[in-house]
């Protein structure tokens, strides 16, 4: 099920930094700017995290996969949207 969107805070900003390079190697670029704004989640097997990043003036949707604890692995960005507005809403993609 997917949660309910939320205010920033909590773990969203440093999950969302931790595949900050990830996200760079695959978009051939640097982000000077790079704020998580809301965030939603999805249960699963781990937790996927749909984080709203600001980047300068413009924003990118992230999808984040968090394995469970045991685990001892680091987030992986699993999906992502350029072009976004700070209007449009966060969904599940």
């Amino acid at each position: 099920r997917f949660g309910c969107k939320l205010s920033y805070f909590g773990d969203s900003e440093f999950i969302s930094l931790q595949v900050k390079p990830q996200l760079e190697s695959r978009e051939n670029k640097t982000y000077q700017t790079f704020t998580a704004i809301i965030y939603r989640t999805q249960v699963v097997a781990g937790t996927n995290y749909f984080i709203k990043v600001q980047i300068s003036d413009e924003y990118i949707h992230l999808k984040i996969f968090q394995a469970l604890p045991h685990e001892n692995q680091h987030p992986s960005l699993t999906g992502y949207q350029t072009g976004k507005t700070r209007d449009d809403p966060l969904v599940y993609f």
